[in-house]
C-alpha cells in the first residue's frame, strides 16, 4: 500500500493571503492525494517557544513542508535546519536556494497605477511599511515607475522608510500630517489591505474626505478587512489559490525526489475590487464625468455604443469625441471596450462561466469579436487568462 506523504503546514489563517494559499494545497492534495497534514495548535492551546514547535515538528515524521515565515527570522531557520523538502512563503525577503511563494509586484503597482489614470487622476501617493518588507518596497517602485511613464509625481510615505518596525500609536500622527500636506484629490496606493485600512483611520482623523479628497485602493482583497471601514476599501485581488495549488505542485516533485528548474510560485493580481473609496473620478470636466460615470456603470452590463453615451451627456458627437480625448487622451470606443475587458478579466477568475456565457452576460452577441479585443489588450486569449489565473 502507497504511503500517503505527510506534510507540515505552518501558513498564517488570519488573512485571505494565507487562507487562499491553503484552499489550493487542498484542492492539489484532493486530487492527487491524499495528504496527510500537520498544522500548530490553535493560539489557545499552544505553550511554550520555538524548541517545543520544533519538537513536535519532528516527531510527526514529515516528508515535506509548506511554510510561511514566521515572526522571526531566527525562527523559520531554525525550523528550514530540519532539512525537509520545503516551499516557503516569504514576508522580510526571499529565501535563496529554496522555492519561493512571491507576489508579482510590478504587475501590481503597474495595476494600481493604471486604475487610477483611468479614473482620471493627476495626483498619486504610496504608503507601504518601509524598507524592511521586499514586497512594500517592490510595489511601491513599479506603482512610482507607472505613474512617472505617464508624466506624474507620487508622493511617497517618507516615514515608511524606516528599517526598524514602530508602533502605530507614535506613527499615526506622522501619517495624520502626511495624508494633510498631499495634494488633493490624490490616488492612493497602500501596500496591502491593512496599511489601507491604517490609512483611512488616518484620513478620518485629519478630517479628510475618502474618497472625495483621499481615494484609497489596497492589495489582496481581504473582504472583512475592506468592509470595516464605511465606506468600504477597494483591492486588487490576487491568485492565492491558484498559488497554492502550484507551490503543493512543487513540493509533490521535491519529496519525490525530482528536480526543480524554477523555483518560483508567482501570486499574481487579477482584477481591481472597486469599493466605495475609490468611487471617484478625478476630472474636472462635466460633461467627460458623466459619460465617464455611463460607461462604467452600463458597458460591464450591456453592449452599449458611442450614440448610448451620448444620450447621458449635452454634447454633439464631435465634442465628445474631442472633450474625451483631450481630458483622458483615449476615445469613447476605447474606454467601452477597456471596462469590457476589466469586466470579462473579472468573471473568468471569479466564475466557473464559459467565454460564450460570460459574453452573453455582458449582453455580446459575438463571443469570438470579445475574445479578440480581449487578447490585444491583454496579451493572451480569456482561456490562456484563466488558466494562468485559475485552477485548472
Amino acid at each position: 500500500m502507497q504511503k500517503n506523504p505527510k506534510v507540515i503546514l505552518m501558513m498564517e489563517t488570519s488573512r485571505t493571503y494565507g487562507r487562499s494559499i491553503l484552499r489550493g494545497i487542498a484542492k492539489y492534495s484532493h486530487v492527487h492525494g491524499p495528504w496527510i497534514f500537520y498544522r500548530n495548535a490553535p493560539f489557545y492551546w499552544e505553550t511554550g517557544g520555538i524548541k517545543v514547535s520544533l519538537d513536535r515538528l519532528l516527531k510527526f515524521d514529515a516528508d515535506g513542508m509548506i511554510l510561511r515565515e514566521q515572526r522571526k527570522r531566527k525562527q523559520t531557520e531554525e525550523i528550514l535546519a530540519m532539512g525537509l523538502p520545503t516551499v516557503v512563503s516569504p514576508y522580510t525577503e526571499p529565501f535563496p536556494g529554496l522555492p519561493n511563494i512571491l507576489t508579482d509586484d510590478a504587475a501590481i503597482g503597474r495595476m494600481a497605477a493604471e486604475y487610477f489614470m483611468h479614473r482620471g487622476f493627476k495626483q498619486f501617493a504610496y504608503c507601504g511599511f518601509g524598507q524592511m518588507y521586499y514586497w512594500s518596497r517592490q510595489r511601491g517602485t513599479s506603482f512610482c515607475k507607472s505613474v512617472a511613464e505617464a508624466g506624474f509625481e507620487t508622493h511617497y510615505y517618507e516615514r515608511a522608510k524606516q528599517k526598524a518596525p514602530h508602533s502605530w500609536e507614535k506613527e499615526q500622527p506622522i501619517l495624520v500630517d502626511w495624508l494633510k500636506s498631499l495634494p488633493k484629490p490624490v490616488g492612493l496606493m497602500a501596500c496591502n489591505d491593512d496599511r489601507s485600512q491604517y490609512v483611512f483611520d488616518a484620513c478620518r482623523i485629519a478630517g479628510l474626505d475618502v474618497p472625495e479628497q483621499v481615494a484609497i485602493l489596497g492589495l489582496g482583497n481581504d473582504d472583512l478587512i475592506c468592509n470595516l471601514t464605511a465606506p468600504p476599501l477597494s483591492s486588487i485581488a490576487l491568485s492565492g489559490e491558484k498559488a497554492g495549488y502550484e507551490a503543493a505542485a512543487m513540493l509533490h516533485k521535491l519529496m519525490a525526489g525530482k528536480e526543480i528548474t524554477d523555483q518560483t510560485i508567482v501570486v499574481r493580481p487579477t482584477y481591481v475590487m472597486s469599493r466605495q473609496s475609490t468611487d471617484i473620478l478625478a476630472i474636472e470636466d462635466r460633461d467627460v464625468t458623466a459619460a465617464l460615470r455611463f460607461i462604467h456603470r452600463r458597458a460591464s452590463k450591456e453592449c452599449i455604443q458611442v450614440d448610448d453615451v451620448l444620450q447621458a451627456v449635452a454634447l454633439s458627437r464631435r465634442g465628445l469625441y474631442n472633450q474625451f480625448t483631450r481630458v483622458l487622451g483615449r476615445s469613447v470606443h476605447e474606454e467601452i471596450k477597456r471596462v469590457r475587458v476589466e469586466e470579462l478579466a473579472r468573471m473568468l477568475v471569479c466564475t466557473n462561466l464559459s467565454i460564450s456565457q460570460i459574453a452573453s452576460t455582458l449582453g455580446c452577441s459575438d463571443a469570438k469579436n470579445l475574445a479578440r479585443y480581449f487578447k490585444k489588450a491583454e496579451g493572451m486569449s480569456p482561456r490562456e487568462y484563466r488558466k494562468c489565473h485559475c485552477i485548472k
